[in-house]
């Protein structure tokens, strides 16, 4: 069949460890974590989350729109693998794409939970991937997160999207394609039709300490991408495309947040989901907006995920002031 939207990236199982014995340090320039060295620290709770990772978390967001969603994704044969693949099919996303491959094992994450904030110990599995053989070229593909052993695998990304113009490419980089700067994925960009970063993120990737969220928007569009989203925290997130640049406030939170997992995931891929449906983007960034709202009620960045039909019942309800502006 012919996908609405494929997500490509590492799937995981977060379990989330609930501290209630820390502290936050501002230290070093940087927000720190500080639990007592070498003593016995007590916690609260641990909850295990399946098949998440962005790309996971994006996939199904986009089957709970509607949308039909795959995912391209590297599992080990053991039983967190097993449990992810099901999982993912029973949120209405195609597995036809993870591939099992034996002898390593499936992701899995720690999850060091504090107040609504989150610390993440990560161990990515070095899988081998390599482009599918699609029935029908898909209507997106939606490339986000991946570990180190699948940096060659980017190139062949882009080459696929750049032989198959009817396939539109999103690009939400993770820490290490973060990492890698934009001359080395200088391919990728060139064929990415909208982009999703923070801001921090994008002053990373452009070696810039340029604070004027708009100029960090156009520096990134003048690598490739056709629509930029650049998202600012409590400011907010900013969007730029063709016909000019927008803002758009946070949806205000309906109850203090639970767990701000996967809330930047919601997001993207909200926002490009209704794009895919025919929205304006900017219109479809305040969807996007919406549904992080939602996600960060609960824990976990899937949980708190919704339908299209909800989505339009919260949008029916918003603020005044929740609109999107010229910038």
């Amino acid at each position: 069949m012919k996908y609405d939207f494929v997500a490509i990236g590492d799937i995981t199982t977060d379990a989330f460890i609930k501290l209630k014995d820390a502290e936050e340090l501002q230290d070093h320039g940087v927000r720190e974590l500080c639990v007592r060295f070498g003593d016995k620290v007590p916690y609260e709770e641990v909850i295990e989350v399946r098949a998440v990772g962005n790309a996971a978390n994006a996939a199904v967001a986009a089957a709970r729109i509607g949308l039909s969603s795959a995912l391209i994704a590297r599992i080990g044969d053991d039983e967190n693998g097993r449990n992810c693949r099901s999982t993912l099919k029973d949120n209405g996303v195609a597995d036809e794409y993870v591939e099992t491959q034996a002898g390593l094992p499936t992701n899995y994450h720690y999850v060091l939970w504090f107040g609504a904030e989150r610390t993440i110990l990560v161990k990515q599995t070095k899988f081998a991937y390599s482009m599918p053989k699609f029935e029908s070229p898909p209507a997106y593909i939606y490339l986000t997160s991946l570990g180190e052993s699948a940096k060659d695998f980017h190139h062949e990304i882009a080459r696929y999207v750049a032989a198959h113009p009817e396939t539109k490419l999103v690009f939400q980089p993770g820490t290490f394609q973060i990492k890698l700067g934009a001359e080395e994925l200088k391919d990728i960009y060139a064929v990415t039709e909208i982009f999703f970063c923070n801001k921090e993120e994008a002053q990373k990737i452009l070696n810039t300490e340029e604070g004027d969220v708009k100029k960090l928007m156009q520096m990134v569009r003048q690598l490739g991408p056709k629509i930029v989203v650049i998202t600012d925290g409590p400011a907010g997130s900013n969007i730029l495309t063709d016909e000019g640049a927008w803002h758009a406030p946070m949806y205000p939170d309906p109850a203090p947040p639970v767990s701000r997992t996967g809330a930047g995931d919601a997001t993207a891929s909200t926002t490009v989901s209704y794009i895919i449906r025919g929205l304006p983007p900017a219109e479809a960034l305040l969807r996007g907006l919406i549904n992080a709202a939602s996600v960060v009620q609960g824990v976990g960045a899937q949980a708190g995920l919704m339908t299209g039909q909800k989505i339009e019942e919260w949008y029916k309800k918003r603020p005044g002031t929740f609109v999107a502006t010229p910038i």
